[in-house]
């Protein structure tokens, strides 16, 4: 991608279309743009709220608003200018022709940052068609190379029709390659998802809005070094990692991509696949970021994605998967607020106060997560031939074996074995 240079100073410009219903104020609208902003590592010249009465087809802002951004460019020597909210390309083409400067909308800018994290080869897949997909309505102005005159004998004044279509042939064709190869990442993750469910090993899986604290969270438990700067989508690739737990002799601990609100379709649509891996989670840590003002449109936007995965009933609000909210970031907050906080989750079940960065809380979070995990076992008997070290072998490496009886059978020695098992172990036993 590479549109945008580190370092370049930015106007970055919240429109706030009065016909349009926001989840969030303005002012924190602004706030995240900025976020995301400084996550493309550019200098943030000047932020404003520009309130917009009348979209203009043209341009978004009116004749007098846009003079005055050329003006803010100038006085703040602003190089690039960043709209949060969705530029049509001509609306892109028109600004950028008025204010002399780079535009991009929220869409360019999430690319922009989605381009810098992939770290894996899914999620650069799932980046470059995105990418594509979003270039597609932008052909003629975003491919330099169509600037130069081709086709025909010269008599066309602009870049030769001929030579757009095949650009855009050229972008299909990428795009129905990248869908294939994104389709056989699904399923090979979906042969890794039924490997690890006949594996022992519960996976707890870390969702939240993005900046909430998850990558902190998981180097914490688990001592890996996953990127966890304070940025806007610093984490777009699970990463999995094998911990310990009360009662849990192991699991596996995923950190997945930071959930945001207003998200382009064109990005939804990429990275589902990274985002399924929550469909096979056994418990779903919902981290909180309770030291930001919009915590409650964060949760609503989080709560919305995973009904979209089909984690949550839409209409009652139930989950199939069991949830639990972790309140992080106890440590930003006044004395008092932490107090009013700690004492309103003493009256909820599925809650737990942390503070990533300190460490306070975290182990009460991960007793609190083991009995989640064995609270579902129950008690079970089972009559094992004496000859069958291996199943013998895996009750007491998996269940809590609560008495281990041995008698002459009518085939030979055997072994009447009670245990405790959640559902996951039972299966996973009988399919020995």
């Amino acid at each position: 991608m590479g549109e945008v240079t580190r370092g370049a100073r930015a106007l970055v410009l919240c429109p706030d279309i009065r016909s349009q219903k926001y989840d969030l104020d303005a002012k924190e609208r602004l706030e995240e743009a900025c976020g995301l902003a400084l996550a493309i590592g550019v200098v943030i010249a000047d932020a404003q709220i520009i309130p917009v009465r009348d979209v203009r087809p043209n341009t978004l802002f009116g004749s007098g608003q846009v003079d005055n951004i050329a003006a803010a460019c100038e006085q703040n020597e602003a190089e690039l200018v960043i709209v949060d909210g969705a530029l049509s390309p001509i609306q892109q083409r028109n600004l950028e022709d008025k204010l002399k400067r780079k535009v991009i909308d929220r869409t360019g800018l999430i690319l922009e940052i989605f381009g810098e994290r992939a770290a894996t080869a899914e999620g650069r897949l799932q980046v470059e068609l995105a990418h594509l997909d979003y270039q597609q309505s932008r052909l003629v102005r975003s491919w330099t190379h169509l600037e130069r005159q081709r086709g025909g004998f010269g008599f066309l004044g602009g870049p030769g029709e001929t030579q757009i279509e095949a650009d855009r042939r050229m972008i299909r064709q990428r795009m129905g390659r990248l869908r294939r190869e994104l389709e056989q990442v699904r399923k090979t993750r979906s042969l890794h998802r039924e490997r690890r469910e006949r594996a022992p090993w519960p996976v707890i899986a870390l969702v939240g809005y993005t900046n909430a604290g998850k990558s902190t969270l998981f180097n914490r438990v688990t001592g890996a070094e996953v990127m966890a700067e304070d940025l806007l989508f610093a984490t777009l690739d699970p990463t999995m990692r094998a911990i310990s737990l009360p009662g849990v002799e192991k699991a596996i601990l995923s950190d997945t991509v930071g959930f945001i609100s207003d998200l382009p379709t064109q990005l939804v649509a990429a990275f589902r696949a990274t985002l399924e891996e929550v469909t096979a989670a056994d418990v779903i840590l919902h981290v909180r970021d309770m030291a930001n003002a919009g915590n409650q449109a964060q949760k609503k936007q989080v709560l919305s994605v995973l009904a979209d995965l089909g984690v949550i009933d839409p209409d009652d609000g139930s989950s199939n998967i069991p949830i639990l909210e972790v309140w992080n970031k106890v440590d930003l907050l006044e004395p008092e607020a932490a107090d009013e906080l700690r004492t309103a989750a003493e009256n909820i079940d599925d809650v737990a106060i942390i503070s990533a960065l300190t460490g306070e809380g975290i182990d009460a979070l991960f007793e609190q997560v083991g009995t989640m995990l064995t609270g579902q076992a129950r008690e079970c008997e089972f009559v094992v031939p004496a000859s069958d070290g291996r199943r013998l072998a895996w009750l007491y490496a998996h269940g809590d074996v609560l008495s281990d009886e041995q008698r002459e059978g009518d085939t030979g020695p055997e072994h009447r074995v009670r245990v405790r098992l959640n559902p996951k172990e039972l299966g996973q036993y009988q399919s020995l």
